[in-house]
């Protein structure tokens, strides 16, 4: 039976329904307890593994349905080479073992380094991972948790919570960043039919324009 997450929950309730959401996954639970323990500068757990646990649950489907990786974000000034980058890659790597879940690791402070020259938009230098969250494609995107040491969840998402209990999937046009943003938009449609999912171009996808692709 489908969970109903009401839209119109004041925003902390909002916050503590995806607390327990999350402690609720044991993979979710899993990636959190194994990056605490590496102890990563300003390091947190973000956008699919969150937003598609919460929408797995919303409308009844198997725990680990549409979530291809994990993503770990952290965000390390003091070297912004490829070099320590991968070593924090390798570290997480090791951490994780045979575990068969995909972990991807990026560096927040080096984003600016790399991101034009493969979506073809400017960057600006960040100054944290959560000011990260604010330039996703996609608003539904832009939530992070991190365990805490004492085992409390400290939970971000700039815009709220709205899209994620919505079922919604819509862009964040501070970057000129439509082909992300429609693909990833296509694919939630396609694995939650529920959604309402808009294009860069304000387009609300169907099943039959999903289907035409």
């Amino acid at each position: 039976m489908a969970l109903v997450l009401p839209c119109r929950m004041h925003n902390d309730s909002l916050t503590l329904r995806l607390s327990e959401m999350v402690r609720a996954d044991p993979d979710v639970m899993h990636v959190l307890m194994t990056v605490r323990a590496l102890a990563l500068p300003d390091w947190r757990l973000v956008a699919g593994g969150i937003y598609q646990t919460v929408w797995n649950v919303i409308t009844g489907r198997p725990r680990g349905h549409g979530i291809k990786d994990w993503d770990i974000a952290y965000f390390d000034a003091s070297d912004l080479s490829w070099e320590g980058e991968d070593a924090v890659i390798g570290r997480v790597a090791a951490a994780f073992g045979n575990w068969p879940g995909r972990v991807q690791v990026r560096n927040q402070a080096r984003v600016h380094l790399w991101f034009e020259q493969r979506f073809g938009a400017p960057y600006a230098p960040l100054r944290s991972t959560d000011e990260s969250l604010q330039r996703y494609a996609s608003i539904v995107h832009a939530v992070g948790v991190r365990l805490e040491q004492g085992g409390g969840l400290d939970i971000v998402a700039p815009f709220g919570l709205d899209d994620l209990c919505a079922l919604r999937i819509r862009p964040n046009r501070v970057l000129a960043n439509a082909q992300s943003h429609d693909a990833k938009a296509r694919r939630c449609k396609a694995l939650w039919p529920e959604v309402t999912a808009e294009l860069w171009d304000g387009t609300v996808l169907t099943e039959t324009l999903v289907a035409a692709r």
